[in-house]
């Protein structure tokens, strides 16, 4: 079982967890976070949000084309393995969220 730290404007917002590889995951955020959600498409809230797949959000956070080619091959890890990818290219996004993996 793979965990990230998820931050918005270097809060942390909340936590992203494999709990089956490339199968399951779900997101939690950390009990009293009062900034803004990470997406429109999942609110602040207590309860945390299941996914049977790699969700929609973070997936948009990884790279396309040319840079996820040059970094599979220079990283030499799988392409499927999206959560992978996301722990190592989540400091380095666009826009407020970024991700880091759990020390």
């Amino acid at each position: 079982m793979r965990s990230a730290r998820v931050f918005f404007e270097h809060d942390l917002a909340g936590h992203l967890t494999e709990s089956e590889e490339g199968k399951r995951y779900h997101f939690q955020y950390v009990s009293g976070y009062s900034g803004p959600p990470i997406s429109l498409t999942m609110p602040v809230r207590e309860s945390p949000y299941l996914f049977d797949g790699f969700p929609p959000f973070f997936d948009g956070l990884l790279p396309e084309g040319f840079q996820l080619e040059a970094l599979l091959r220079q990283k030499k890890i799988d392409r499927n393995d999206k959560f992978g990818q996301l722990l190592i290219v989540g400091a380095d996004t666009v826009g407020a969220v970024t991700v880091a993996g759990m020390p």
